[in-house]
C-alpha cells in the first residue's frame, strides 16, 4: 500500500506558499488530518470568484483554496506503523454514522492557533450537532493514540482563501459584512451551499483513507 519509504515530504515552505509547519518534520512521522471532504458544485467556483476579488481588495495575498473541507481533528503526527491501525480504528468508530445534510452560508474569518495564518471560510449553521457527534468519536480516536484531540466548541467551517499572517484586522468589520452580502444575494446560494456529508477521509502524508457513512 506505501512506496517503500517511511519519510515524508520535505519541509520546503516554497512549496506550500511559505507557511509554517505547526511542528517540524522527522524521519517517519506523518502529518495526519482526519476532515469531510466537500465536493464542490458546478456553480462553487462562480461564488468564489465573486467573494474572492472582493476580499483581495483588502488583503492582495489571499489565495484560493485547491481543494476544500470540514475539519473533524487537528493536525497530529502519528508514526508510520501507526497510520493503518488508526485509520482502522476510526473505521470502527463511524462507519456506523449516517450521512447528512448540512449548511454552510456564514461568511467569518479565521486564524490558526499561531496567527501565522489567516482564512476566508464559510461556517457551518445547520447540521453542527451531528459534526459534534462524528467529532466526538474522532477524539476517541485520538485519545487511544495519546494524540490531540479537537478544539472545544468548534466552528465548524469550509475553507475559502488563505493567507500568511493576521489579516483579521483588514477582513473583519464592514469587508465581512459586504462578504456576507455577496453570498447572501449569489443566485442559488441557498441549495448551493446545503451540502451532503457522505463520508469522512484521513490524510496521513501524502496518502488519502475514506470511510463512507451509512
Amino acid at each position: 500500500m506505501f512506496a517503500g519509504t517511511e519519510e515524508g515530504p520535505e519541509d520546503d515552505s516554497a512549496k506550500h506558499g511559505g507557511r509554517v509547519r505547526t511542528f517540524p518534520h522527522e524521519r517517519g512521522n506523518w502529518a495526519t488530518h482526519v476532515y469531510v471532504p466537500y465536493e464542490a458544485r458546478e456553480e462553487f467556483p462562480d461564488l468564489l470568484d465573486a467573494l474572492l476579488p472582493h476580499a483581495q481588495t483588502r488583503v492582495p495575498r489571499l489565495v484560493r483554496m485547491e481543494a476544500f473541507h470540514l475539519s473533524l481533528s487537528q493536525s497530529v503526527v502519528l508514526r508510520h506503523h501507526w497510520i493503518l491501525p488508526f485509520v482502522q480504528a476510526l473505521k470502527e468508530r463511524v462507519a456506523s454514522r449516517q450521512r447528512f445534510c448540512f449548511t454552510a452560508d456564514r461568511v467569518k474569518i479565521y486564524t490558526n492557533e499561531e496567527k501565522t495564518r489567516t482564512f476566508v471560510g464559510l461556517e457551518v449553521t445547520s447540521g453542527h450537532a451531528q459534526f459534534l457527534d462524528l467529532v466526538s468519536e474522532v477524539d476517541r480516536v485520538m485519545e487511544e493514540f495519546d494524540l490531540t484531540t479537537f478544539y472545544k466548541d468548534p466552528s465548524f467551517h469550509i475553507s475559502l482563501a488563505w493567507c500568511v499572517g493576521d489579516a483579521r484586522l483588514q477582513l473583519e468589520g464592514q469587508c465581512l459584512r459586504e462578504l456576507q452580502e455577496i453570498v447572501d444575494e449569489f443566485e442559488d446560494s441557498e441549495t448551493l451551499l446545503r451540502v451532503h456529508a457522505e463520508q469522512v477521509r484521513c490524510k496521513s502524508g501524502n496518502k488519502f483513507f475514506s470511510v463512507p457513512l451509512k
